[in-house]
């Protein structure tokens, strides 16, 4: 028997399956390159300052009254200097305004220290994630060794927006945040999160109660090693004027190695707790030290180590109690999580999990510059992001048998494993069908405000059969199945839930989604999608090009307190 196949992301399942099978298999590639060059999206864009109007087709809801705010690099270079990594360039700042059944767009760079030092000198100052800042050619020769012992945090907060005490900032994964005015899109004062806890940062991605407290996750470093922080932000105080006034630190938790911490970009939440998953993608704290020194960038201090299981650390919110239980599962990777909720006694945590820790050091800008099949090939190294659920039984019955397989939740096929140490092991239940199999989903998102640490059934997010994503999805948590907005030359960004006014069904709303392009010929827009039935409703389109960006939330009109991060 021979198989003709042309997907080469395949090639390996295909001979596995194939050997079980005892049959032959040919691999076929197609002389017509399957991934287009993407390069545009990962080039310079010039900044939008005013707001200007957008072309519409179809129906923008006059319902909808408020502004979709996005956040992304957005600058690749300073003079002959030019970054090394997608994560690195500096940000810029998106504003899709929707009133009275129009559109308007503008976009402004955030004014962040790093980007005027390194506007100043024309060339990079100030280190990013996968780009080392050289010393000053000019400096003597003392004040560039001396440098080479300096470490410095960039503010170039390219992330997200997240919002705390009903102020809007800007976010990335170091110590420093910047406040934005979301009118104008104005940068404000710079705010240090070690001035008012003891973190060296924070995550992009906090979680919020309905009453508006927020919870984040930051690390703190100290001569014993390291610790992960689970951090508290109270509500607005009257005549509060500290930003991050009342922060405190309800727990804090050990790693594995003191020296080598795992590195995260998000974390669970349910009613009762927060589940911080700590991964095995290491840092390595001694090389983060020496870096300038060995004239080396942050991300060469990430490894993956898959001899590491993964672990999920429980505690409880309110009292900061971590939970007595160790549950723990195989290496994988997890960028985003989904929701998290709590049933039955137990925690159900959905997340995008990758199984290695490939995609970081992927997404170097010299590869997402390359077209073809050499494009093709960097793809099909990289480790799919699926979405997958896992169950973690808070109180496992004493009587159950150690080595023994329980489904905790009889609705998931999720298992959970009494260990003879007294751990839990934890395997997964996949959340898709074989729709995702070949593509994969990140970027999710849900009907936040009303189902975020609830029980739920949908979730939405951007099906990635590219280096980027290149459709929309939808996801029923219950059948597995899948509906999907795909057009040909598009690649849509994360999709932001904003529910119907008066909603009764989980669904009941729209998607905002930019969806960019690489093409001259072709606009980027602003989609407006049904969320029940996944047809478009209407588009705006934006006469500029846009860069591949993020992560964004909506702000209703006259509304401050709305978290659909």
């Amino acid at each position: 028997m021979r198989v003709l196949i042309a997907a080469s992301a395949v090639r390996a399942q295909l001979c596995a399956a194939a050997k079980k099978l005892n049959v032959s298999v040919k691999i076929h590639f197609s002389t017509e390159p399957r991934i287009e060059c993407i390069a545009p999206l990962f080039q310079t864009a010039n900044e939008t300052t005013q707001p200007i109007p957008t072309k519409t087709t179809g129906i923008i809801p006059e319902w909808i009254n408020g502004s979709l705010l996005r956040n992304g690099p957005g600058k690749f270079e300073f003079g002959n200097d030019t970054y090394s990594h997608w994560f690195d360039g500096m940000a810029l700042m998106h504003k899709f305004k929707i009133q009275n059944g129009s559109v308007t767009y503008l976009s402004r760079f955030l004014e962040s220290d790093s980007y005027k030092q390194n506007k100043s000198a024309n060339r990079i100052v100030i280190s990013e994630f996968g780009t080392l800042a050289m010393p000053d050619p000019c400096k003597s020769g003392f004040d560039r060794f001396k440098a080479k012992f300096t470490l410095e945090s960039t503010d170039n907060c390219s992330v997200n927006f997240v919002q705390y005490k009903g102020d809007y900032y800007v976010s990335t994964e170091t110590n420093f945040m910047r406040k934005v005015d979301p009118e104008q899109l104005n940068t404000l004062e710079k705010v240090d999160w070690s001035k008012f806890t003891a973190v060296n940062g924070a995550t992009a991605h906090p979680h919020y109660d309905p009453d508006g407290t927020a919870y984040n996750m930051g690390n703190s470093y100290g001569k014993q090693g390291t610790c992960y922080n689970i951090i508290k932000i109270p509500v607005q105080r009257s005549g509060s004027e500290e930003t991050l006034e009342g922060t405190q630190i309800i727990c804090s938790i050990e790693p594995q190695e003191k020296m080598k911490p795992s590195y995260y970009h998000s974390f669970g939440m349910t009613e009762n707790y927060v589940v911080f998953i700590e991964l095995p993608l290491k840092l390595n704290i001694l090389k983060i030290l020496t870096s300038q020194i060995r004239g080396k960038s942050f991300a060469s201090s990430m490894s993956w180590e898959p001899q590491h299981n993964t672990v999920f650390h429980v505690v409880n919110k309110h009292t900061g109690e971590p939970h007595s239980t160790h549950f723990c599962a195989p290496p994988l990777m997890s960028f985003h999580q989904i929701n998290s909720y709590e049933d039955q006694g137990c925690i159900v945590l959905d997340m995008c999990c990758q199984d290695d820790g490939s995609a970081v050091g992927s997404f170097m800008l010299e590869n997402l510059r390359k077209s073809g099949q050499a494009l093709q090939e960097v793809y099909d190294k990289i480790s799919h992001a699926y979405p997958r659920r896992f169950v973690l039984p808070l109180d496992l019955d004493f009587r159950t048998k150690q080595g023994t397989d329980i489904r905790p939740l009889s609705y998931s096929a999720a298992t959970a494993t009494k260990l003879s140490d007294g751990k839990v092991w934890c395997t997964h239940e996949n959340l898709h069908d074989q729709t995702l199999d070949l593509c994969g989903l990140e970027f999710p998102q849900i009907n936040y405000s009303k189902y975020n640490t609830k029980k739920y059934r949908f979730f939405y997010g951007c099906g990635f059969q590219h280096m980027v994503g290149d459709s929309l999805v939808k996801i029923d948590t219950e059948t597995k199945k899948s509906k999907i907005w795909k057009e040909d030359g598009f690649y849509p960004s994360e999709p932001i839930f904003v529910p119907y006014p008066e909603s009764v069904e989980e669904d009941d709303g729209v998607l905002l989604s930019a969806v960019l392009t690489p093409h001259q010929d072709k606009s980027t827009f602003l989609l407006i999608l049904d969320a029940k039935d996944f047809t478009e409703i209407g588009r705006a389109e934006v006469p500029v090009r846009i860069p591949y960006g993020f992560h964004g939330i909506f702000v209703p009109e006259g509304r401050g307190n709305e978290h659909q991060i």
